[in-house]
């Protein structure tokens, strides 16, 4: 069906035109980006089309594989990340009580809010206490997704994608070992849990266990597993920080004669951002990484 656009809505650019815009060009394809915005296809088309028509270039080249930016658009990309990022922090901030001088959004896996971010967070308060800050949860689509529209300042995750205008920095490395409730017990079992560390820990799970057959469980964060192991019994790979505590309980052993995995974590946020208050945050966290590197559990 043809979408008729007023021509008097053609005139303007909003935010949520610029947010659709961003949407398309992350996912490459207009389905994908109704599907993370919750709205129809048309209304995407409909969002870009009225953009394009102010703007006055094609932004996208559609194909049946999806859509890509057009030099046009990848010039505007740039533009649009900024011009969402100061909507979102002018929103915040008019609201922001006179004592906070800035905002920050960080988000992170929860893995990392486990036992490590909730200090962290409280030693950048102690550094800045006159900045804002709002603190998420999300796995990595959401996370780079939240970046590249720039409602999210910095991001924390085990396997971030590259993209134009973010930079990708390594923290420090998780050591993943093999735990469970009962080390007497034979393995591998029918108690085993399968937890998702992404495609580094896959590869390597399977070179090590090349024989090993489908889990019966399998989950998408330590956490979950954590909390079904300790419930029912049972083993999965887990960071040693955060078995470290449950160990020293004795709810926990290490599996004999396992092998362990290393599980880089990393920080991701904008490349030529000007904010001084982002700059503070980003060194300071750097900081508390150099010191986490040289921790031994």
């Amino acid at each position: 069906m043809d979408i008729n656009i007023d021509k008097s809505d053609t005139n303007a650019m909003d935010i949520e035109q610029i947010r659709t815009f961003l949407s398309v060009a992350a996912n490459g394809s207009f389905l994908e980006a109704a599907s993370r915005l919750y709205v129809t296809q048309s209304t995407v088309s409909t969002r870009i089309q009225r953009l394009e028509a102010y703007l006055g270039v094609s932004l996208f080249v559609r194909n049946r594989s999806g859509a890509t930016l057009t030099l046009p658009g990848r010039r505007f990309l740039r533009h649009a990340k900024s011009l969402l990022l100061t909507l979102e922090q002018a929103r915040h901030d008019i609201g922001l009580p006179s004592r906070y001088r800035a905002s920050i959004t960080i988000g992170a896996r929860i893995a990392l809010w486990e036992a490590l971010l909730p200090e962290w967070i409280g030693s950048i308060r102690v550094q800045v206490p006159d900045v804002s800050i709002r603190s998420d949860i999300g796995f990595e689509e959401d996370l780079m997704r939240s970046l590249i529209e720039g409602s999210m300042d910095i991001g924390m995750m085990y396997t971030p994608q590259h993209s134009p205008g973010l930079q990708i920095e390594h923290l420090f490395d998780e050591t993943l070992v093999l735990m469970t409730t009962d080390p007497g017990k034979p393995w591998p079992n029918d108690d085993y849990i399968y937890v998702d560390w992404g495609p580094g820990f896959y590869a390597e799970h399977s070179n090590s266990y090349p024989d090993l057959e489908r889990p019966a469980q399998v989950v998408n964060i330590g956490w979950l597993a954590v909390q079904l192991i300790l419930s029912n019994g049972g083993s999965g790979f887990l960071p040693i920080r955060i078995a470290e505590p449950l160990i020293k309980s004795q709810k926990l052993f290490h599996v004999p004669d396992s092998p362990q995995f290393k599980l880089p974590a990393y920080m991701v946020s904008p490349r030529d951002s000007d904010s001084i208050i982002l700059q503070q945050v980003l060194d300071h966290l750097r900081s508390l990484a150099a010191i986490e590197r040289q921790k031994t559990y």
